[in-house]
């Protein structure tokens, strides 16, 4: 077998015909962001790199870069090997990528200014991070498209999955008010979903969500009923109160897109490369037992984040109590429950440290929006709150929640690490989980777990004071 040879009987891309692809796909992506940019008169400042405030200048400027910009991508991604839907994962992350490197870091410094690494700049160039999440998503859409008859990972989805995306996004958008938005999105998670089991699905969902408040809310409807476009914190504060129903849209789409795909096998699903050691019911106690002692764990360290802005009282409202003590064991029963969820959703997905607490991280984050932003209010009878005050005040909240979903997946990994098959050889154990940690590396998981991490940095700019 020659070097750099798939093993996995999936060839790699010429690195020519990636090149070519992610060029054009750049020029599709720069195409879309260079719109948006027009639109808010921001060609200019582009323009200034090359010292002239000419806007067709700027443009033309603007597209080069985005070609080069292309170009990287599509020899990154050839690399990555990832299934043509989560190339677009991919994508947000490289926008995300070059909006740090660019507008933040790089056109400072050739414009002879200081770079600015501080909140109030970042707010400043929000604008510009909608721009470059927009050109990563169409550069991933467009290397996609342009890939479909050349890569051997390239399925389009069935008519039954669009159907099922259809219904469960009709079904999320009703309950959310959100119908014809619901739809879209569910169509469009049928494009983009993978053979995967709740627990992945509900993050790729969460991302997707998020996703889908940038492209609808700030970006479509503005435009469709306003002929205009503002990306600035001011506009994106405004459209605070829907990013968490939002993010509970992609959330709930991609549940209940799994579930109709895959039924009785929603929850206990095991890898099949892994052999069976015990029965059904054993190894799914035994995995509920660690949830729980991962649940105990994160919540501990969750304690000091509620400890240090007195949250326990609130937490003891739920029983109609103002005890500290009270609210701490509602909280502790809380994470202990929130733990079995995870052992449940999450079971044989930690391949390694660093992905289990990207799993975690991903939980936290989402139960930062469906627990504290939504049933906690509801619990303690006061109103849901999802303005960008309200998300504000919860974000000391959000800290605890990533700590927490850090402790969890992490300890939840390193238990579940030491069960075994007893009569396989430990290099045949290894190696089985090698092999799946690669394909896990390769799909969209990373890219999903750096993106949640950048919505919760993307939040103190849409809601802190300017």
């Amino acid at each position: 077998m020659t070097e750099g040879e798939d093993t996995t009987g999936v060839g790699v891309m010429k690195a020519r015909d990636a090149a070519v692809s992610g060029a054009l796909a750049g020029l599709a992506g720069g195409a879309a962001f260079g719109a948006t940019m027009a639109i808010q008169g921001q060609l200019a400042t582009v323009a200034s790199i090359v010292h002239t405030d000419n806007v067709v200048a700027g443009l033309a400027v603007h597209m080069v870069i985005a070609t080069i910009l292309g170009v990287g991508f599509g020899l990154l991604i050839s690399r990555q090997r990832a299934r043509a839907g989560e190339t677009v994962f991919w994508g947000l992350i490289y926008g995300a990528f070059w909006w740090f490197l660019g507008p933040q870091t790089l056109l400072p410094l050739l414009l002879g200014k200081p770079v600015a690494w501080d909140l109030a700049g970042a707010q400043a160039l929000l604008p510009s991070l909608m721009g470059h999440l927009l050109y990563g998503a169409v550069t991933g859409i467009a290397f996609v498209v342009l890939q479909q008859d050349t890569d051997p990972l390239w399925r389009r989805p069935s008519r039954s999955e669009i159907v099922r995306g259809l219904i469960a996004g009709l079904a999320l958008g009703l309950l959310l008010g959100l119908p014809w938005e619901g739809l879209l999105a569910g169509a469009g998670y049928a494009l983009l979903a993978s053979e995967e089991s709740t627990g992945p699905a509900l993050v790729r969902g969460t991302v997707y969500g998020f996703a889908w408040w940038v492209f609808a809310a700030l970006t479509v409807e503005p435009l469709l009923f306003n002929v205009t476009l503002d990306w600035s914190q001011k506009a994106a504060a405004a459209d605070a109160h829907l990013m968490p129903a939002y993010v509970l849209l992609g959330a709930g789409i991609a549940v209940l897109y799994t579930w109709l795909g895959l039924l009785a096998k929603v929850l206990f699903t095991d890898d099949i490369r892994l052999v069976r050691t015990e029965a059904a019911g054993k190894r799914g106690l035994r995995a509920l037992g660690y949830g729980a002692l991962s649940g105990i764990a994160g919540g501990l360290v969750f304690t000091v984040v509620m400890a240090a802005v007195g949250e326990f009282s609130l937490v003891a409202q739920m029983i109609g109590s103002h005890s500290a003590i009270a609210g701490f064991v509602v909280h502790m029963v809380i994470a202990q429950l929130l733990g079995v969820s995870y052992a449940v959703l999450f079971r044989r997905r930690s391949f390694d440290l660093t992905s289990g607490i990207g799993w975690g991280l991903s939980y936290g984050f989402l139960w930062w929006v469906l627990g504290n932003l939504t049933l906690l209010p509801l619990f303690t009878g006061t109103p849901i709150d999802w303005s960008a005050a309200g998300i504000a005040a919860g974000f000391p909240s959000l800290v605890g929640h990533l700590a927490y979903g850090a402790a969890l997946g992490a300890v939840y990994h390193l238990l579940e690490k030491r069960a075994n098959p007893w009569w396989q050889t430990r290099s045949k154990a290894v190696a089985e989980r090698t092999v799946a940690r690669r394909e896990q590396i390769r799909g969209a998981a990373p890219a999903m777990w750096v993106f949640t991490v950048l919505i919760a940095l993307i939040i103190p700019m849409l809601v802190g004071s300017p």
